[in-house]
């Protein structure tokens, strides 16, 4: 699978800014400090972290000089140093988790790792960035940060530059590898939907199954089946697995019915009036020439 932008842009950025804010850390030029009237125009301190150097036009520069103003006790200066290393172990942690989260050596990467990782980088852009705010906040300031007391000129140097290009860096990165939460929590929430309730679902009370009768099929469609007639099922081959399911509905009781005529007083008069009409017929003298009942 191809790695998703945000990830490479994440992992671009980061390292980048790790390096600017090492070199930024371990570099003497925080504060440039030069017009001095007691020393040739041409000399320039380069006041850090951690040393103080002097250049001049004519010489090499020479680091290690003294610090005459106790321009390391002053808290800007011990503020700086904690929260600039504490930046860059935080930075090497989120480098790991990047690592582990982006993982371009597999198919997949781990978004909820990836975008941690991001959290933790846009943390130590935080870090970075607080002293080297306050560092250049109180920059020309010789009540906080320690100066000559003749009149000189103050400027920024390099180091606190590389300083805010690589919080900056930091904090852009980071934001970039946070967005791998989006399809993360997607994920989670997909997840959270299509899985099964806790319990079993308990069927409606109002539902009601009616067994409809099969319908009544002619025996040439009945039992014909594969271009063969079969014979009609008997009960004991009948597929008996279908269960019913259901309840019985409700028969009325059979009633009675009662006549009050009596149907059999017809009858008899009928009876009585067919004996007494073939008997007439038999009596009847033969008319004309046709021959009688009784010849024949």
């Amino acid at each position: 699978m191809r790695t998703p932008v945000v990830m490479t842009l994440g992992m671009v950025l980061t390292p980048c800014g790790l390096l600017l804010n090492l070199v930024s850390t371990l570099a003497p030029g925080w504060r440039l400090v030069k017009g001095f009237l007691d020393q040739p125009v041409d000399v320039v301190l380069y006041q850090g972290l951690w040393d103080i150097c002097r250049e001049q036009s004519s010489r090499e520069r020479e680091c290690g000089q003294p610090d005459e103003w106790n321009y390391f006790q002053t808290q800007p200066v011990q503020v700086a140093r904690g929260l600039m290393i504490t930046s860059l172990a935080t930075t090497a942690l989120g480098l790991l988790l990047a690592s582990l989260g982006v993982r371009c050596w597999q198919d997949e990467p781990h978004y909820g790792l990836a975008g941690l990782s991001g959290v933790v980088f846009f943390v130590a852009g935080l870090f970075s960035l607080i002293p080297v705010s306050w560092y250049n906040h109180f920059l020309s300031d010789p009540d906080v940060l320690a100066a000559p007391s003749s009149p000189v000129t103050v400027q920024v140097s390099y180091s606190l530059v590389l300083g805010y290009l690589g919080s900056c860096l930091l904090l852009l990165g980071g934001f970039s590898l946070a967005l791998s939460f989006a399809p993360w929590c997607e994920e989670r929430c997909r997840r959270c939907r299509k899985a099964s309730p806790a319990g079993p679902r308990r069927s409606s009370i109002s539902t009601v199954y009616v067994d409809w009768p099969e319908p009544a099929l002619t025996p040439a469609i009945k039992y014909y089946s594969d271009g063969q007639h079969r014979p009609p099922p008997t009960a004991e081959h009948r597929d008996t697995s279908k269960l019913k399911v259901g309840f019985p509905m409700p028969r009325p009781p059979p009633k009675s019915y009662t006549n009050p005529m009596d149907v059999l007083e017809g009858e008899e008069k009928k009876t009585a009036t067919s004996q007494g009409g073939s008997s007439s017929r038999s009596t009847r003298p033969c008319q004309n020439s046709l021959p009688c009942d009784s010849d024949l």
